[in-house]
């Protein structure tokens, strides 16, 4: 196994755990927490690595389509990270403004629509793993768009465990393309 592969390979893990990280700060302090809001953007940074260890594990045009997705929702989500700082530090919340900033919104939905990529992906192998990131990606807007809390913790809960197990399944050593 390569460097590459371990760090892709690890990065199933260290994302969601990043991320829950985030969340559970954002449930705790508010969705304005400035701590919180740096793990959102790391943890976010960290989710560009699976979808590279994703799109890697496919072929053709869906794989083609997954990176695209992953890498334009991974802008998204990156953003809202960094207008939770915005917003700490007494700037403009970009959810509220118009014109310009609506970019945020749309490119934001596309980290669920990559979840759900990466699930479709996952069907033939895991069915159960693809099934809890399948359920996290519908989950994921329900909990950030409203800002609820408990509901985020819970999925990036279960992001945790599938994507976790798909780290730590002896065939997610190394990423084998899909023909």
């Amino acid at each position: 196994m390569t460097p590459t592969d371990r760090l892709l390979t690890g990065s199933l893990l260290v994302a969601p755990l990043i991320y829950l990280a985030a969340d559970l700060l954002y449930a705790l302090r508010g969705w304005d927490d400035p701590a919180a809001g740096v793990l959102h953007v790391l943890g976010a940074a960290g989710y560009v690595l699976v979808v590279f260890w994703a799109a890697g594990t496919q072929r053709g045009a869906f794989a083609v389509a997954l990176l695209v997705v992953g890498v334009l929702g991974a802008a998204g989500n990156i953003g809202y990270g960094f207008n939770t700082l915005h917003v700490a530090l007494g700037d403009t919340d970009l959810n509220d403004a118009g014109g310009a900033a609506t970019l945020i919104k749309v490119l934001g939905l596309g980290f669920p629509l990559t979840l759900l990529l990466i699930a479709v992906g996952l069907r033939r192998e895991h069915t159960w793993v693809a099934l809890g990131v399948a359920v996290a990606a519908l989950g994921w807007p329900v909990a950030h768009i409203a800002n609820v809390g408990w509901l985020a913790v819970t999925v990036n809960v279960v992001l945790v465990a599938a994507l976790g197990a798909r780290a730590t399944a002896r065939a997610a050593l190394v990423p084998a393309p899909v023909s």
